[in-house]
């Protein structure tokens, strides 16, 4: 039997998952987390199952296919000669810097925080609370990282790889694990800075914003780096449970309540 390679990568992904799962119980960031913690079913169904098939029908056949009709594969810029590897780095750093600006705009405006602040909801983070994304955001950020492969006229293997590597990669900075990446925390993002941009403290409302790559943050002075373990995590404001309650209040606030006014770091 011979596996293509969406299988072979869903096969990595689901690997990986198991085991970030079963570090995260050997090697806590936060001690106390439960497995079953509050919202993992909305998280795990809703989000990473129901939203991102239907979203990648939507992104894929809808935007980007529509779009690449119209538009093609010009040959002056075409990469297909590069070898898959160059161009899975091209793609994997221009996306990245991309994310880092979208990301920190997010922060900065109110209007794009609405579909940012879902992400940053869970008062417990863990291996699967990053897939807690609004769909409209889910939709403008997917669709600028993938459209250009096909503009670029890139190997079509690109795809899957670079989604493997986006889904592991996301994971992994969301896992409650502790773990420290070395000298290299400074060029590859990991959770010891991921963690804190989750928390609930004035000091990273506006920093740690790479995804992949941390060394955005340096060279542009957003980082920020402790020792210590976050007092909480989540918003500071009363926010809804459940996909369709969190998916309406980006729309409509028919409350807010602050709950508390966020951490200082000790």
């Amino acid at each position: 039997m011979q596996f293509g390679l969406e299988e072979i990568c869903t096969f990595f992904l689901l690997l990986s998952a198991l085991i970030l799962i079963l570090l995260e119980r050997k090697f806590p960031f936060k001690p106390g987390i439960p497995f079953l913690r509050k919202g993992l079913w909305t998280d795990l169904f809703w989000y990473t199952l129901v939203q991102s098939y239907l979203l990648k029908i939507l992104i894929f056949d809808y935007i980007i296919q529509p779009i690449h009709e119209v538009v093609g594969s010009p040959k002056f810029l075409s990469i297909a000669h590069w070898p898959i590897g160059f161009q899975l780095v091209f793609f994997l750093v221009t996306h990245d810097f991309y994310i880092y600006w979208f990301h920190r705009w997010q922060h900065a405006n109110k209007i794009l925080w609405r579909t940012h602040e879902a992400h940053h909801s869970n008062e417990d983070v863990d291996w699967i609370a990053g897939a807690r994304s609004h769909a409209l955001e889910i939709v403008i950020n997917q669709s600028i990282e993938f459209l250009p492969i096909f503009l670029l006229n890139a190997s079509p293997e690109v795809v899957p790889i670079k989604a493997c590597i986006d889904g592991i990669w996301g994971m992994f900075i969301h896992s409650n694990l502790r773990i420290s990446l070395g000298k290299f925390k400074y060029i590859f993002n990991g959770p010891e800075f991921h963690l804190w941009h989750h928390a609930n403290h004035e000091e990273v409302f506006h920093a740690n914003f790479g995804t992949k790559f941390s060394f955005w943050d340096k060279l542009f002075g957003t980082l920020y780096e402790s020792k210590n373990v976050p007092k909480s995590w989540g918003l500071y404001y009363e926010f809804p449970a459940g996909y369709w309650p969190q998916h309406a209040y980006s729309f409509f606030r028919w409350k807010f309540k602050e709950l508390k006014k966020p951490e200082k770091d000790d």
